[in-house]
């Protein structure tokens, strides 16, 4: 099975230089934790709700911020036409929840997330284990006290 066949395709998007409120709301109205980035068309980073609390609010960062200093430049992303056992593969290794989908011309397509893996796939028990497995990127054990 492609990831086309289970991604989330309706994807809202925002620009880096609106505000976290405005990417914020737009999170709320489509009940998203993430959003893809764009600037003209392309593709230039991703923004979650979590990125908003820990890069900007946490930091004394008000909502009239700007989405450019909350987001991650560094895009990961797949392409629609790979098998989902790849894509669940690739997102344990570099643990991802959710993953912007992109054509062979790097066009954004669509998202694709673990909840949209689990109501089509068996694949995504394993992909969850190694996203869920410690890393010393994200381990909050490892931050001075």
């Amino acid at each position: 099975m492609k990831i086309s066949e289970v991604m989330t395709r309706d994807t809202k998007l925002v620009n880096p230089n609106d505000t976290l409120q405005h990417a914020a709301k737009l999170m709320k109205a489509c009940d998203c934790g993430i959003l893809p980035v764009e600037e003209g068309d392309r593709l230039v980073g991703m923004i979650t709700d979590r990125d908003i609390a820990v890069r900007c609010i946490a930091e004394g960062k008000g909502p009239d911020a700007k989405v450019r200093d909350a987001m991650t430049q560094e895009l990961k992303y797949c392409f629609e036409d790979q098998d989902i056992s790849h894509v669940c593969a690739n997102m344990s290794e570099i643990q991802v929840r959710r993953l912007p989908v992109v054509d062979r011309n790097k066009r954004l397509v669509g998202i694709v997330s673990l909840s949209d893996l689990a109501r089509r796939s068996a694949g995504t028990a394993k992909a969850l284990h190694g996203i869920v497995r410690p890393s010393q990127q994200h381990n909050q054990s490892s931050a001075a006290a």
